[in-house]
């Protein structure tokens, strides 16, 4: 194993899971990763790390599902780079996102869709939060429901977060837990969704934008219900069944059992988790 890169191994009783702390300097396929500064890092090379380090799985001939957010945005840049370089070859990307879709027009990627390739290789992604189990709460930034499906649609999910990311348990950031709604009668939908969470103090608002306070409306035209939990909501199964089998609810922004790598940039290096 090269110098720069040490590994150590935690073993619970419920499962095996690796973790690899990197020290950024090269990456073990020659790929270099952004240089690490003297200084204290930013969020934003903190994710470029991670993002870069995920890069590494991908190969040619792969067909990837594409995130969408300021750290998969570097991911996805990466790829672009790699293919005018020559160093990937005949990648087919899967966009979670109309922005992601334009940003990987604009680098040259090569788009499709899940109709014409059901199955994907790999799919790089960040979130929102990720607990102590990889479960993870995504769709801040509106595109959960892409996200979710072609991310459900994949051999592998790679992860990319710095570590301001980790939570306890989901929702324990404090921020926004989004739920994909119709616009119809959305208050109605609202109003439920609180009232299914009431005793773990939730709090469900509706999305908006800009200053005129209208909705948000997703790639998909519909609205988002953003829930707040002062409590741990328990069971995330249970909760998912729950919010689910509200008629106007599309699709909410857990994503439980789905990834199967993490990587973690901080101020120290890359920590790796695998399922």
């Amino acid at each position: 194993m090269p110098a720069p890169y040490c590994r150590r191994f935690i073993v619970s009783e419920k499962s095996a899971m690796e973790t690899a702390i990197v020290v950024p300097s090269s990456t073990p396929s020659g790929l270099l990763a952004p240089p690490l500064s003297s200084g204290i890092l930013t969020q934003d090379e903190l994710k470029k790390i991670a993002a870069y380090k995920a890069v590494e799985y991908v190969e040619s001939g792969m067909v990837l599902g594409l995130g969408t957010g300021s750290t998969a945005k570097h991911a996805v840049d990466r790829i672009g780079e790699l293919l005018r370089q020559g160093k990937l070859k005949n990648i087919i990307g899967i966009p979670t996102s109309k922005k992601t879709h334009e940003q990987a027009l604009s680098l040259g990627i090569p788009l499709s869709d899940l109709d014409s390739h059901p199955v994907l290789d790999l799919a790089i992604d960040g979130a929102d939060e990720v607990d102590p189990h990889l479960n993870l709460v995504k769709g801040r930034g509106g595109s959960l429901l892409r996200e979710k499906m072609v991310e459900g649609a994949c051999k592998k999910f790679v992860v990319i977060v710095d570590e301001s990311k980790l939570v306890k348990y989901l929702g324990g950031s404090g921020l926004a837990l989004p739920v994909e709604i119709v616009p119809f009668c959305w208050n109605f939908t609202a109003v439920r969704l609180q009232n299914l969470f009431e005793t773990h103090g939730c709090v469900a608002k509706l999305r908006t934008s800009g200053e005129n306070g209208q909705p948000f409306v997703t790639d998909n035209r519909n609205y988002i219900v953003d829930l707040y939990f002062k409590e741990d909501i328990g069971d995330l199964n249970a909760a998912s069944d729950e919010i689910l089998r509200l008629a106007g609810v599309v699709e909410h922004g857990m994503f439980i059992g789905m990834a199967t790598t993490l990587i973690v940039a901080g101020e120290l290096g890359i920590t790796i988790k695998n399922k």
